[in-house]
């Protein structure tokens, strides 16, 4: 249900943000976007001007207090945002305010802002645009020493660019990721809104979060959401808690590569269905991922594979040791495998990566080998957050995807709940090993099959030439090497 604002909303255009700020920033407002160094808040900035410029259709004022234009276009242009050509044609005026080497920026005490201002208004009457953008306002206030100063002349800025009709973003620097929200310890109290964007450490990796601090008289999604930066894209916000479980659902069922698995799951997985293959080292689960896949190219159906523990032609030479030729497949383009170590990106920049592949490619199928090695290399908090936006975008596609997840012992009695991702998966298939007559033995169980009939039985297979071959039901079996089964 469409959330309602008392304040009309400029929309930044910026994937997710959007939506977790129940349509964009208030309009006529001055919006303070603060942050740590490497934060994104000149992304945030320029991506607010260059999608009004792509998107709305609306000119803006960009005013620089420290780099210089030329830096801040290169820096846009980086992007894929080419601002030159708008500020050629006069849609986008740039206020140069930045300090010169040759300059000494001293303490002036009543410093009077009556001519920048000025410039701003006239530079936004040029464009027609109510699109401000104050870059970075420290920069200038550094040159204060007296915090009542700061204030005052904040709050004329902010005054004035209200008065004149003006949606208004500043950025701003703070020195620490959960302390004080901005520099001078003041900035916030006077601004109308204010965005805090972290860069925060966590296992050896930076991640990056954005928070909407508040909104004064507008609604908006509290809490931090997680957001990547691309060279593609630029920024973009993973709206994880605000997305609504909303997607279509069908009927139609697909293979899992493996016929008397499809016969366990009462006729295979569903389309849109999430399936998740837990099981020891050793139990096959990487076949049938393999076998996923090869389901789905005999079906015409492209597939997307993810590998983080396999390099490409790893996986390319053990699905031929099973009659799998997926070189082949890759050669004629309908399937594409991406093997990476998982400690090369952070999670939310994965999962943009993984989200424009799904909108480029189009996929019907992706499988991700192993989602255990995600988890090892992430916070709890991150992953969650991964696995969740992961099923949410391959749910809105309708695109069946199976997550590998490896137990932590060989010998079972691994509580599969405790990969974070069961309760998000339709269908659970479990792998296990058995001892019998001196020798080791796998076995086969369908533990959970949303919304659908599927077998109870335990089941022996072997692994050879042709893949996977289940057998018939376990005799008397109470327990399999450390989990029951009452």
């Amino acid at each position: 249900m469409p959330r309602r604002s008392s304040l009309p909303k400029t929309p930044v255009g910026i994937d997710g943000f959007d939506l977790i700020s129940a349509g964009g920033i208030p309009t006529s407002r001055s919006t303070l976007v603060v942050g740590t160094s490497g934060a994104g808040k000149t992304v945030f900035a320029l991506q607010f001007l260059a999608l009004g410029l792509a998107k709305f259709g609306e000119g803006g004022v960009l005013v620089t207090f420290e780099e210089r234009p030329e830096d801040l276009l290169l820096h846009a242009k980086s992007f894929g945002w080419e601002l030159e050509e708008a500020v050629e044609d006069g849609r986008l005026v740039i206020v140069d305010a930045s300090p010169r080497a040759e300059e000494e920026i001293a303490e002036v005490g009543d410093y009077d802002l009556s001519g920048l201002l000025a410039q701003i208004k006239h530079a936004a009457e040029t464009t027609g645009s109510n699109r401000v953008v104050l870059d970075s306002l420290a920069a200038l206030f550094i040159q204060f020493g007296n915090e009542q100063v700061v204030r005052r002349e904040m709050k004329r800025i902010i005054v004035a660019l209200r008065g004149a009709g003006l949606t208004t973003v500043i950025t701003s620097e703070r020195t620490e990721e959960y302390g004080q929200v901005a520099r001078f310890g003041v900035e916030e109290f006077i601004a109308d809104n204010v965005i805090i964007m972290r860069n925060s450490l966590e296992n050896e990796k930076r991640r990056r979060t954005i928070e909407i601090l508040k909104f004064r008289g507008a609604s908006h999604d509290k809490g931090e959401y997680p957001f990547s930066i691309s060279g593609r894209s630029g920024i973009s916000v993973i709206p994880l808690s605000a997305i609504e479980l909303g997607q279509a659902v069908t009927e139609e069922r697909i293979s899992s590569g493996v016929a008397e698995l499809d016969e366990m799951c009462g006729g295979g997985y569903f389309r849109d269905s999430l399936t998740l293959v837990s099981g020891a080292t050793g139990t096959g689960k990487s076949l049938l991922a393999a076998s996923f896949a090869q389901a789905g190219l005999e079906a015409d159906e492209r597939c997307l594979m993810f590998s983080f523990e396999e390099s490409e032609n790893q996986v390319i030479r053990n699905a031929g040791s099973w009659g799998f030729d997926l070189a082949q497949a890759r050669e004629e383009g309908s399937l594409h495998i991406h093997s990476q170590y998982p400690e090369r990106m952070a999670l939310e920049d994965l999962l943009i990566e993984i989200k424009s592949e799904l909108e480029e490619f189009k996929p019907r199928r992706v499988a991700i080998d192993s989602v255990s090695a995600l988890e090892r290399t992430s916070s709890t908090k991150a992953f969650r957050e991964f696995i969740s936006g992961l099923s949410s975008f391959l749910k809105s596609t309708q695109t069946a995807g199976l997550f590998i997840h490896t137990s932590t012992k060989l010998m079972g009695d691994d509580v599969v709940t405790e990969a974070h991702v069961s309760t998000m998966s339709d269908a659970i298939v479990m792998l296990r090993y058995f001892q019998s007559g001196g020798e080791l033995r796998r076995c086969v169980n369908v533990l959970k099959l949303r919304g659908s009939y599927h077998s109870p039985e335990i089941r022996e297979y072997v692994i050879g030439d042709g893949g996977m071959e289940i057998r018939g039901q376990l005799p008397n079996v109470d327990q399999v090497l450390g989990q029951s089964y009452d």
